[in-house]
């Protein structure tokens, strides 16, 4: 197997309240084959940040939680029991963790922790560093249909932000995955215009089996067709609650999953548009220390994330003309001051790690950004064939 050795740095100067200026580079890499091969490339390229990447984690969560992080994990894997559905449901991706390791010289431990994102924080009942909102606009008058994200993680993970290409084989189509070194993926789009966005659902019911949310993003990108991704979200056992923005070139998907159960949420606007944030607006299977957040009753109480839905709705409740322009605006927004889509990194709590829009139809594209749109420049990527 050719290793392709490509690594694009892509560099912006960034200033950082309460922090020292900083640059914040978003690296481009490429890889090509598939399970451990791919991982093994993957781990070698990216060696260095992943063992940052680790030490940064541990030393974050010993002093968030205040408790040695190498305690806590010993703690997390006996509760966490996800590798049989991982390899059961998605080998490949089994064995490309498996590569990782090999390849960054890391504990398998480790790199199984870095793709556990969601699942860690629902063993910590960590609700607050997760701040998320995703937007899918289906095709319509001969616009294309679009999927966006702003991808808000710990601030912890800044300066990590990785685009991965992964070239076509003759089981999976070409891909481009936002994620951060060590972690199979946090969202994308491949060659086909099928693409995934994501928001984390922590009122609702998890488990401690099922497959992770970074397994089930990385399954569904590299679907070949609609039948085979809609089947796949349906019917898998999710490990958490998650919500997943489903685009299939003009068509627009939106399921909230349970570990108990999948429900599709249907917007009652007239231009079909879908926007979400963090809390469910559809599913009811919820923890019952969240029951606040069901979605049959009234809100008595804004939190941060109805206050960002709010900002969504305003703006897209009644739209006509969406475009990537469109949404670069929106995806940009500070509309609620306290509570913004874009969220700068202030040394503590989360970010916007990364803001994405996907072209999805014939000619599928990725714009990107390393941090805030509001101070990242977008950069494009596309499957333009040799």
């Amino acid at each position: 197997m050719k290793y392709i050795n490509f690594i694009l740095f892509l560099t912006i100067t960034i200033c950082c309240s309460g922090q020292e200026t900083k640059k914040r580079t978003l690296k481009v890499v490429a890889f090509e084959g598939a399970g451990f091969e791919l991982g093994v490339q993957h781990g070698k390229t990216l060696k260095t940040e992943i063992a940052a990447m680790i030490k940064t984690w541990k030393e974050s969560t010993s002093k968030v939680l205040e408790k040695d992080a190498n305690e806590i994990l010993i703690d997390f894997f006996e509760y966490a029991n996800f590798e049989k559905d991982i390899e059961e449901f998605t080998p490949d991706l089994y064995q490309e963790i498996k590569g990782i390791a090999e390849g960054s010289e890391q504990d398998f431990q480790n790199i199984l922790l870095l793709n556990l994102l969601d699942e860690f924080w629902v063993y910590v009942n960590n609700i607050n560093n997760h701040h998320c909102s995703s937007i899918g606009v289906p095709q319509k008058d001969g616009i294309p249909g679009y999927l966006s994200q702003n991808m808000d993680l710990e601030s912890f993970r800044d300066g990590y932000q990785v685009l991965m290409r992964i070239a076509a084989t003759d089981n999976n189509p070409e891909q481009l995955i936002l994620t951060y070194p060590g972690l199979v993926g946090l969202n994308g789009l491949n060659e086909h215009g099928i693409g995934v966005v994501v928001n984390t659902l922590m009122q609702l019911k998890a488990s401690s089996e099922g497959l992770p949310v970074a397994f089930v993003i990385r399954r569904l990108i590299g679907s070949r067709n609609k039948e085979e991704m809609l089947e796949f979200v349906k019917n898998v056992k999710h490990a958490s609650g998650q919500n997943y923005i489903l685009g299939i070139q003009g068509e627009i998907y939106d399921f909230e999953a349970s570990t108990n159960q999948v429900i599709r949420y249907i917007p009652q606007n007239s231009n079909g548009i879908v926007y979400h944030t963090n809390h469910p607006l559809i599913n009811d299977d919820l923890k019952p220390w969240f029951a606040k957040y069901n979605p049959n009753i009234p809100i008595n109480e804004k939190s941060n994330t109805h206050y960002r839905y709010d900002a969504l709705n305003s703006r897209f409740e009644t739209a006509t003309h969406v475009d990537d322009n469109f949404l670069i605006g929106v995806m940009s927004s500070k509309d609620y001051d306290e509570n913004p889509v874009c969220r700068t990194n202030k040394g503590a709590g989360s970010f916007t790690f990364s803001s994405v829009v996907m072209t999805l139809g014939e000619h599928p594209t990725l714009k990107i950004t390393a941090g805030p749109p509001d101070e990242s420049e977008f950069q494009t990527f596309d499957f333009k064939k040799e």
